[in-house]
């Protein structure tokens, strides 16, 4: 799988992506959604169609494995849906452990399926409403396109418990939609109501998150964080948010 942007090194604090982020290749792309085909010919293809058109129009995974790559601390995935990154993970060679926690029981027992089908050695997912608070971790946490549907308080409570979850040369990556008024915060408002609509997501986005008030929660826990916006060929105002966990030391052999 060729990886995101022009080389393959650990990224380091105070790396940033860009809007131009590229998605998988359609072969990369394939190659996961093919996890998520129906052993009966007849049976219902919905995920492997929506799988491979995400993985190849949305630059989100290839943006979180450059931001894990390089740590070895295991995953917690917040908000998992059908553990996409737990198999962009693998398909990239990185080997952490990784957990999935979603409140979507029908996704999580379908991801728990696929996983196992496949093989992928120590993931695992279970069923967690993450406003009731995540499950215990020592590691990396991410939380991508989650925040928007949890109440600005409960924002700032589960980015708290994420950051006391960090290990030295852990990571946070978050990927969110800002809240503004650009063209990009309305049409993802918009498509996030719609999601909600046709039962694709159980709910409606509550609050999305001010870019201030999130890096002065990130800053004030002593945290090397970076914002980059990543659009890649979506309408959507997308940034991944990156925070290096207490202890991590980049290595000078590795500007950025």
């Amino acid at each position: 799988m060729d990886a995101p942007g022009p080389a393959r090194r650990p990224p380091i604090a105070g790396h940033v992506l860009n809007a131009s982020t590229r998605p998988f290749d359609r072969a990369a792309a394939t190659r996961i959604a093919r996890a998520f085909l129906p052993r009966h010919p007849l049976g219902n293809r919905w995920d492997y169609y929506y799988t491979r058109a995400k993985l190849s129009s949305d630059p989100l995974y290839p943006g979180v494995l450059q931001a894990l790559r390089g740590s070895d601390a295991p995953v917690l995935d917040l908000g998992c849906g059908l553990g996409l990154l737990a198999h962009a993970l693998r398909l990239d060679e990185q080997t952490m452990a990784y957990r999935g926690v979603d409140n979507d029981a029908a996704k999580i027992a379908r991801a728990a399926r696929v996983a196992q089908r496949n093989g992928l050695q120590e993931v695992a997912f279970d069923v967690v409403d993450l406003a009731l608070g995540p499950p215990a971790h020592s590691g990396s946490v991410a939380i991508l396109d989650v925040l928007q549907y949890l109440s600005a308080d409960e924002q700032t409570t589960l980015i708290a418990d994420a950051i006391a979850m960090l290990t030295p040369g852990a990571r946070l990556v978050i990927r969110t939609a800002l809240g503004d008024d650009s063209h990009r915060g309305r049409t993802s408002r918009l498509t996030d109501r719609l999601a909600n609509l046709i039962g694709w997501m159980q709910f409606r986005p509550k609050c999305y998150p001010d870019a201030d008030k999130l890096r002065a929660q990130l800053d004030a826990a002593g945290l090397v964080t970076t914002f980059s916006p990543l659009y890649g060929n979506t309408p959507f105002n997308n940034w991944l948010i990156v925070a290096v966990g207490r202890g991590y030391v980049p290595d000078a052999s590795n500007p950025s």
